[in-house]
């Protein structure tokens, strides 16, 4: 059962193709880097399902804070659809004011359940930033953060995304919260 941090940071310690992602993407020695969203998220959601087979990913999230651009990731793994963002400048595409830092980036995702983040330390153990908290996560909610409760653009954003993604229909215990009905849900 996943309860904590820990349990999550155990579960993705244990999964030798994470694993492996995880090492690619340190090896790159980027600053303030992570490994974020779907990644995580559907990792635990496929333990909390019991899947015997891992759920594919439409990508791999790599956020970093600097003022370069990397590409280095697609020849350690040119087979990984990496999705390679600086978080020093997302903010001008999000049309929002600067990060401080890529935690902070994570922070203004969209839900809950995918403002998570893994990386390595020196010493290879996986590291768990969640500034939301893992609650929503493990629990199988998904709930907009509060940065995308605080304006109608941002609410619709949230709305147009659950609807896109549909995780109910891979994840069939999923519970998905909307903001146009406060506390409706399917």
């Amino acid at each position: 059962m996943l309860n904590s941090e820990e349990d999550i940071c155990k579960l993705i310690q244990e999964d030798e193709k994470m694993m492996n992602v995880l090492r690619a993407a340190k090896s790159l020695e980027l600053p303030d880097w992570w490994i974020c969203a779907g990644f995580v998220r559907s990792k635990i959601w496929d333990t909390l399902h019991h899947f015997k087979d891992r759920t594919d990913t439409p990508d791999v999230d790599v956020i970093y804070y600097d003022q370069e651009n990397i590409d280095k990731l697609k020849r350690i793994f040119p087979n990984i659809p990496w999705s390679v963002k600086n978080e020093a400048r997302m903010h001008l595409k999000n049309n929002l004011p600067p990060y401080s830092s890529s935690v902070d980036a994570i922070s203004k995702f969209p839900e809950t359940a995918t403002a998570l983040g893994v990386k390595l330390d020196g010493n290879d153990k996986v590291i768990l930033t969640a500034p939301c908290g893992i609650k929503d996560v493990i629990n199988l909610e998904v709930r907009p953060t509060l940065f995308f409760t605080e304006s109608k653009d941002r609410a619709a954003i949230y709305e147009e995304r659950i609807h896109k993604k549909n995780w109910k229909s891979i994840w069939h215990k999923v519970k998905v919260y909307h903001l146009a009905t406060e506390g409706s849900r399917e």
